[in-house]
């Protein structure tokens, strides 16, 4: 059974700044943010997250390239993508992941999509899936039991970052292009929780 997160289950604040280093105009958000220019941003170029977990996203509605941010400071656009397959200097749009819940995450993954083929359920951080044994670079589908989960393309959480979150859509991810709007493969080679 797959555990239903509540949007009032935690406390999110996120502080936004339009130039890098925390300088020039500021805001501070409790909720999703769909569109930074509505807000007067053209993009976020610093942000320090105060409290929860946060997606940002490279585009306004919540799509393009996806980016896990967690408590902590991060002074310029390389310091939440530094680490991406490719590096994106804008961040239009963010929400808080309310689903982070690192202790008691649980996760399925599937060789094949629509969850078939083999199969393994993880309960902890894996920062090489080769070297659990997965046979293969790719994943075909995931099923999150509970909390949220960051999967990485590369070893050692680098590459594209895929968000997958147990209240959406239910937990299930048949497919590649339902890990987000910049899934173009289902190379996954690492995978962590999302620190709340």
């Amino acid at each position: 059974m797959t555990h239903r997160c509540k949007k009032s289950s935690g406390l999110w604040k996120i502080v936004v700044w339009d130039e890098p280093f925390f300088q020039g105009k500021k805001h501070e958000f409790t909720t999703d943010c769909y569109s930074t220019p509505e807000h007067g941003f053209s993009t976020v170029r610093s942000c320090k997250i105060e409290s929860g977990a946060w997606a940002g996203f490279e585009h306004c509605g919540f799509q393009g390239q996806q980016f896990v941010l967690e408590r902590g400071e991060y002074p310029c656009w390389e310091a939440w993508s530094g680490s991406n397959a490719y590096h994106v200097e804008r961040m239009c749009s963010f929400r808080p992941i309310a689903c982070a819940d690192h202790g008691r995450s649980r996760l399925m993954l599937f060789e094949q999509e629509n969850f078939q083929g083999k199969r393994a359920e993880m309960n902890d951080d894996c920062p090489s899936l080769p070297s659990l044994g997965w046979g293969s670079s790719t994943v075909g589908s995931f099923l999150v039991r509970s909390g949220a989960w960051v999967c990485s393309q590369y070893p050692g959480y680098r590459g594209f970052q895929y968000l997958l979150e147990s209240d959406s859509p239910a937990g299930e991810y048949k497919h590649v292009r339902e890990w987000g709007s910049h899934a173009q493969t289902g190379q996954v080679q690492s995978i962590r929780r999302v620190q709340q």
